[in-house]
């Protein structure tokens, strides 16, 4: 079905994920094996100022929630597949979560895998995610900002944008410098941006597996699969300018973030460079900051380590979680 399946507009993604969304969850991963129940899920469509439909999922605990999580996907994700089990994750421990898929990702409308203006992207979820934190029933709950790979570049962007927003982030391997490995060489960059002035959505730029970049417990890459509305093609010219512009935008600004950080990152990532965190770390104007460095690991720090390693990245976000919490609270 899903070979068959043209994914290029959210219709199709939303009919082909629709058939898998029960397999997903029941695959053999430890994000899916811990007893959830009494959890409050909700999936919502909503047009936003833009005119596009966003969808977006929320995970509340059954009873007090301690803090909001809001939460940024990485490039060809969505918030629905490995993130529901860290989501479920999350809200087991009393923390509301809130996501959405951007505009050309997941569930949400747009050419798949299309980014014609990342700041525009930005306004949308910070659009999205202040309409939540604007709600009475979670107006006076501390806030954190959880983006991943990409979604971290996009925290760090709403946070530019909203310097006093937030209570929190916490960056897992961000977007702050793209692999050497990724990244093509001086002259193909000079091609791109001249022809994405004229082939914009043209699929162009090949790429190597994320997922064999990414994951390095083999049988969690084979499930990947199973993650039927991922954007699997070669990267769309505009895309691929505009995800280097973005991380030369960040280079650039670091000792402007100004919030409590927490930055984890995979020492052997070869898809976001572990050195952009490290100068993150180093550069950023905060004082309540943590840096946390994997040896071994990978980019998929939350999906696709072995399970020790896994639960490890976990005990140290939720330990930061609960400990920044109490700050705000005091």
């Amino acid at each position: 079905m899903v070979s068959e399946t043209k994914l290029d507009q959210a219709r199709e993604r939303r009919k082909v994920r629709e058939a898998f969304k029960d397999v997903q969850l029941s695959i053999d991963h430890c994000l899916f094996k811990a007893d959830h129940t009494g959890l409050r899920t909700k999936e919502s469509y909503e047009v936003n100022a833009r005119g596009i439909e966003i969808f977006s999922k929320s995970w509340l605990p059954g009873n007090s929630i301690k803090a909001l999580v809001c939460f940024c996907h990485g490039y060809g994700d969505t918030c629905t597949f490995f993130f529901e089990g860290v989501a479920m994750k999350l809200a087991s421990s009393g923390y509301g979560v809130f996501a959405l898929d951007c505009p050309g990702f997941g569930l949400s409308e747009g050419l798949h895998g299309y980014i014609p203006n990342f700041d525009c992207l930005v306004d949308d979820v910070v659009e999205h995610f202040s309409k939540i934190k604007e709600n009475p029933e979670y107006n006076s709950l501390p806030s954190f900002i959880l983006g991943e790979a990409m979604g971290g570049a996009v925290a760090l962007k709403v946070h530019f944008k909203q310097p006093q927003s937030w209570d929190g982030a916490i960056l897992v391997a961000p977007m702050c410098k793209i692999s050497d490995e990724i990244i093509p060489p001086w002259p193909v960059k000079q091609f791109m941006v001249a022809m994405a002035k004229v082939l914009p959505e043209k699929k162009l730029i090949p790429i190597k597996d994320l997922g064999e970049l990414a994951f390095r417990d083999r049988k969690k890459l084979e499930q990947v699969s199973y993650n039927v509305i991922r954007y699997r093609g070669k990267t769309r010219l505009r895309t691929a300018v505009e995800l280097m512009k973005t991380t030369r935008e960040i280079e650039q600004r670091l000792e402007e973030v100004c919030l409590p950080l927490l930055i984890l990152h995979g020492e052997a990532d070869s898809v976001t460079d572990p050195s952009g965190s490290k100068g993150l770390y180093e550069k950023a104007s905060c004082t309540d900051k943590k840096l946390c460095l994997y040896e071994d690991s990978y980019h998929a720090l939350l999906e696709g380590e072995p399970d020790e390693m896994i639960f490890q990245v976990f005990d140290d976000i939720f330990s930061w979680l609960d400990n920044h919490v109490e700050r705000v609270r005091r």
